[in-house]
């Protein structure tokens, strides 16, 4: 039976499986026969027969040690932890000392993922065979899956120290540095990331893996240009040795080339490999997440329809719809998906925090503003505001809002206080069709009169075509910007409408319009348009031309700025980081020239900040400023400033009408 032993001893299962069939024919109770032939059967992929065989074998062995522990090990194969492990406890009270008996017994419980026992017992079974190959491997294993089980649990402190520990077992072990550096991404510490991917790239063998792991490590930095260069690099070092990491290789610099907005040469690649491999699921996600970053969230979702037809249990197609359909307004849909993503992988942190961020669309919130205004027509003013938002449904929110503006003349000693309440809803007719409306009453105590009138504001929010936007509106208002003006109880009625067009180019373009009919039987026409190029994503900053004409029907300059024509040409430079860390801020700059009617030009400037801080997830302070001479900035026609504070504060931690 020599032969038969060296098929198993070199993984020959097949023909150690034939071999020792042959071998019963002629001696059906030979018992070492039995067991060989067992094992080679169990090994081959038939575990269910293997466990049968050995079944028969403890039948007419019952006592035998060597059976009983091939019998266990078929368990094992069949992936019956629950019983295996209650079989080789069992096998240990009669044998302690057993190799067999301690490391089966350590992979059963690392099956079970019981790996803090796994690791006790491997050593155990090291103990008896010291540098034993398969126990090596398998503590190596019970390490990294001891580590991931932190990782999941977000102990990440302990999966590091986990995964060091492996390391000065397996030193610079390929897979425990993967895993290691793949915790750094996942707890935003990228800086260790970047030292691990280069621990990595150390090994020649090792280098492409380490290059794709920093480019995704520039892309979290926000250092996209470093992304695709080292990304660069990997793809024009690819051979055809590797076929996995000569994917891997070529999906990141895919990805590179869509986070640089580099949309033709990503989409040129991802139409070749569509050619050859019209429906693998790693290139329709490609595809989906260019038209993601293109806006066209139609195609996306098609796309990751396709993946989930293909892999219904795939993390990529389930969180991608998931993107995709909360992107498109369809928000129940969208957490629909990141639940079912979140079923199959639990407590994934990806899954867990697009919920978080689709909650925080819907929860509660109340928001102040309090501010104090003043022009070089000595006319001050001190407001403050209120507005309580509840939303009720994806798709239904209520609001309240109450504002107070005192406003004064330092010099005429004229003064007018204005008391606003406003009760809103906001509702979604169509994933591209939003609606809201306030109504409410302002009312006005002045020194020459007091009165209390109806205001009203509506407007539709829609979406024509991808990547466009377009508001249209009626606001009933008066004029309450300083103590003379509220004192005539003008009233202002306006049509407006808000167009804005972003590019996959960097180009964006917003124009809005204002047609204003007063009680004063004045009218006005406002437009203002803004070409603007975006030079940066992280922070943000653009650059660009606005233009804003005005025009009155009646000029009466003695009251409030009213030319015949008005005209501002402008150039701005705008810097805004967002609200995802703890300091945020707006920087507007801005300076030009006007011409007032027939007058000579005049130069212009425009000075707008903010700068907040997120105390918690929940609450959020912001100081904001604005100092501008353009005479549009005001009724007057003359310098003004203002600064305020504003407070946001979310009431609850989730959504009320989600438990």
């Amino acid at each position: 039976m020599k032969e038969g032993f060296s098929y198993l001893e070199t993984g020959k299962n097949q023909k150690a499986e034939v071999f020792f069939r042959n071998i019963l024919k002629d001696y059906p109770s030979n018992k070492t026969a039995r067991l060989c032939y067992g094992r080679a059967v169990g090994l081959n992929g038939n575990a269910s027969k293997a466990v049968t065989l050995f079944t028969d074998l403890l039948k007419d062995f019952p006592s035998d040690f060597e059976v009983k522990l091939n019998y266990a090990e078929s368990l094992l194969w069949s992936k019956k932890f629950p019983e295996a492990k209650v079989y080789y406890q069992t096998l240990l009270k009669e044998n302690n000392k057993n190799f067999a008996g301690l490391l089966g017994y350590a992979n059963t419980l690392s099956n079970l993922k019981e790996y803090k026992y796994a690791l006790i017992y491997v050593n155990k079974a090291l103990d008896v065979l010291p540098g034993n190959p398969n126990a090596l491997t398998s503590k190596k294993y019970m390490y990294l899956g001891y580590a991931y089980q932190k990782q999941q649990a977000q102990d990440y402190l302990a999966a590091e120290a986990l995964l060091k520990e492996n390391l000065t077992l397996f030193n610079n072990d390929k897979e425990t540095l993967l895993n290691l550096a793949n915790l750094y991404l996942i707890s935003n510490q990228f800086n260790k990331a970047k030292d691990t991917y280069n621990i990595l790239a150390k090994n020649p063998e090792n280098k492409l893996s380490a290059l794709n792991g920093l480019a995704l490590v520039s892309h979290l930095n926000g250092k996209e240009k470093d992304a695709l260069k080292i990304s660069k690099l990997a793809f024009d070092s690819l051979s055809d040795s590797n076929k996995t990491l000569k994917q891997q290789t070529t999906e990141r610099y895919i990805q590179a080339l869509i986070w640089n907005k580099k949309y033709k040469a990503a989409q040129i690649l991802i139409k070749d490999l569509i050619a050859t491999k019209p429906n693998e699921n790693w290139i329709l996600a490609l595809r989906a997440t260019l038209n993601t970053y293109k806006g066209d969230f139609k195609k996306s979702l098609k796309d990751y329809n396709n993946i989930l037809e293909n892999d219904s249990l795939s993390f990529d197609g389930n969180l991608g719809k998931a993107n995709a359909q909360k992107a498109s307004s369809l928000y129940v849909d969208a957490y629909d998906s990141a639940k079912k993503t979140l079923s199959i992988f639990k407590n994934q942190k990806d899954a867990i925090n697009f919920i978080n961020i689709l909650d925080k669309q819907f929860i509660p919130f109340v928001e102040s503003k309090t501010a104090y205004s003043f022009d070089n027509g000595n006319n001050e003013a001190i407001t403050s505001l209120v507005n309580v938002t509840i939303p009720l449904s994806t798709k239904l929110q209520v609001n309240g809002v109450y504002s107070y503006r005192d406003s004064k003349n330092t010099l005429t000693l004229n003064e007018a206080k204005a008391n606003n309440v406003l009760i809103g809803i906001s509702y979604l007719l169509h994933p591209k069709i939003n609606l809201r409306t306030h109504v409410g009453i302002t009312d006005i105590k002045a020194k020459t009169t007091n009165y209390t009138q109806f205001l009203t504001d509506f407007v539709f929010n829609l979406k024509p075509f991808k990547l466009q936007t377009l508001d249209l509106g009626f606001k009933k208002q008066w004029q309450d910007f300083n103590a003379d003006l509220v004192s005539r109880a003008i009233e202002q009625n306006t049509l407006y409408a808000n167009y804005n067009v972003n590019t996959n180019f960097k180009l964006g373009w917003f124009t809005q319009y204002n047609y204003t009919w007063q009680n004063d039987n004045n009218q006005s026409h406002l437009l203002f348009t803004s070409l603007y190029y975006n030079l940066l994503s992280k922070p943000v900053l653009k650059a660009g031309l606005n233009y804003q004409y005005i025009t009155f029907k009646d000029q009466v300059p003695t009251i409030y700025f009213s030319p015949e024509k008005f005209n501002v040409y402008e150039v701005f430079l705008e810097l805004v980081k967002n609200q995802k860390g703890k300091w945020f801020y707006n920087l507007n700059v801005a300076t030009g020239l006007q011409f007032i009617e027939d007058q000579p030009q005049q130069s212009t400037y425009r000075f707008q900040g903010k700068l907040g801080y997120n105390f918690s997830n929940r609450f959020s302070v912001n100081l904001y400023g604005l100092h501008s001479n353009i005479a549009s900035a005001t009724a007057a026609g003359f310098t003004f400033t203002e600064a305020g504070l504003r407070l946001k504060w979310d009431l609850f931690k989730k959504p009320i009408f989600r438990k």
